[in-house]
């Protein structure tokens, strides 16, 4: 790493989206980072992310702040999407590298547009899939690499499963899962979906805002499959209020020779179930719990800044790059392609606008 000292800074919406997952802070603790500004349109939240951060200065107007600062780096921290594609390009325009929170764009269209600002110009997206930097992750794909469970034929992601089952849950954490399924096992072929709201295929009329304002959601169970050009079978399902939601939310890799599980995203954790044919009845054959280096998922965003730096220097993609996110968004609007259109969806879609919009048109 060079003795550079990157200006960073970070772009929240209180209110409408805040500051992300501390999405802001990520840079404390990294030395060869100095915190510039926060830029906000709330006073008080702008107030609170200085003091949080320890900013200079701060700016009710983002434009302002990448006018009038020489920065480096900028979280774009907000949780609400529909700003993410302004905020974004203005801050290519700027020449400053991002990190973003989660799901990247509204549609894949904008994303689209991101990745070719950015690309032309050479500046660097990182994006808060947390799950993927943290050092568990890391070991868990070591040894599927090392062929701990043999050969990996499937995995199965699960949403949390609460409330938000369905359509929610797959854009607000199934985001997560399918950039991981993807950073293990690599890009998806095509996919196929069943997407239904109480037992009934979905109509325009189930098409709604969610909870959180993330774009159009619809559906309150969905089961996906993905295949993998790497063979490897994927699923997903998610289905609303089932009972021990919080201990749902992760998946399971089957090998050749053995499963590995895993809960709640972080690797904090993870069984390994290390015979080749699962026999529950077999008092001999138990799961083992792995012990695996627990890191908060917080972490990710501070581990995340480092590595964009590292991208930035040896000019190579992010662990969790803008192109992951649009990936993973893929999978999610697939699910709602294939199921208006009851065909496979091959990846990457043709249609780059919102399923759901058109749907409903």
């Amino acid at each position: 790493m060079s003795d550079k000292i990157y200006r960073a800074a970070a772009i929240g919406r209180t209110g409408k989206g805040n500051y992300g997952h501390g999405l802001h802070l990520a840079y404390k603790g990294i030395e060869n980072v100095e915190f510039i500004a926060v830029a906000d349109p709330d006073e008080n939240g702008r107030e609170k992310a200085k003091l949080e951060t320890g900013a200079k200065r701060s700016y009710s107007d983002y434009r302002e702040m990448l006018k009038k600062e020489e920065l480096d780096i900028v979280s774009v921290c907000p949780r609400w999407v529909n700003c993410h594609l302004e905020m974004i390009l203005a801050c290519i325009e700027a020449g400053c590298h991002i990190y973003s929170e989660k799901p990247l764009a509204m549609t894949l269209k904008d994303g689209d547009k991101m990745m070719t600002a950015a690309d032309k110009v050479g500046i660097k997206i990182a994006v808060a899939h947390q799950g993927v930097y943290l050092p568990g992750i890391q070991k868990i794909k070591t040894m599927l690499k090392e062929g701990r469970i043999g050969i990996v034929q499937s995995v199965y992601a699960h949403g949390k499963q609460d409330r938000r089952g369905g359509g929610e849950d797959m854009i607000v954490l199934g985001t997560h899962l399918f950039n991981m399924m993807r950073y293990l096992f690599g890009d998806v072929d095509w996919m196929y979906a069943h997407v239904t709201t109480e037992g009934h295929e979905i109509t325009p009329e189930d098409v709604h805002e969610p909870t959180e304002p993330v774009g159009l959601v619809a559906g309150d169970c969905i089961n996906s499959y993905f295949s993998f050009k790497s063979g490897v079978s994927g699923f997903f399902d998610s289905r609303k209020d089932q009972i021990g939601g919080s201990q749902r939310y992760g998946m399971d890799i089957v090998g050749s020779e053995g499963i590995i599980s895993l809960r709640g995203g972080t690797a904090s954790d993870v069984h390994i179930y290390p015979y080749p044919l699962w026999i529950p009845g077999n008092p001999d054959q138990k799961w083992e719990k792995l012990e695996i280096d627990n890191t908060p998922l917080q972490s990710g965003n501070q581990i995340a800044i480092i590595d964009l730096i590292e991208s930035i220097e040896n000019d190579k993609k992010p662990i969790s790059s803008g192109r992951d996110a649009l990936a993973a968004l893929e999978m999610i609007l697939g699910a709602y392609e294939s199921q208006i259109t009851g065909q496979r969806v091959y990846i990457p879609m043709k249609n780059r606008k919102h399923p759901l919009k058109e749907f409903t048109a």
